[in-house]
């Protein structure tokens, strides 16, 4: 609804990239795990050792619940009527 507002459109875009990218990327790094660990166990060991992805993962979860609070608040005082 943003984009067709045209309001936050830059923010909506990027909610859009990273509601797409990060299933993918989640799912194409978990292929890869040694066997008798668990996808969670996978992405700790990974987060320990640096990579990229975990981070990337565990920042753009962060940013889309956040986003997801601040629209719904937003709509919320919107649609209250006294």
């Amino acid at each position: 609804m943003s984009i067709v507002k045209k309001k936050l459109v830059i923010v909506s875009i990027i909610t859009i990239i990273l509601a797409m990218t990060i299933p993918i990327i989640s799912m194409i790094n978990s292929i890869g795990r040694e066997k008798g660990v668990d996808e969670f166990e996978h992405f700790i060991t990974q987060l320990q050792q640096g990579f990229n992805w975990p981070i990337y993962v565990i920042v753009g979860f962060f940013y889309l619940f956040v986003w997801w609070a601040v629209y719904l608040i937003k709509n919320k005082k919107k649609n209250v009527s006294y």
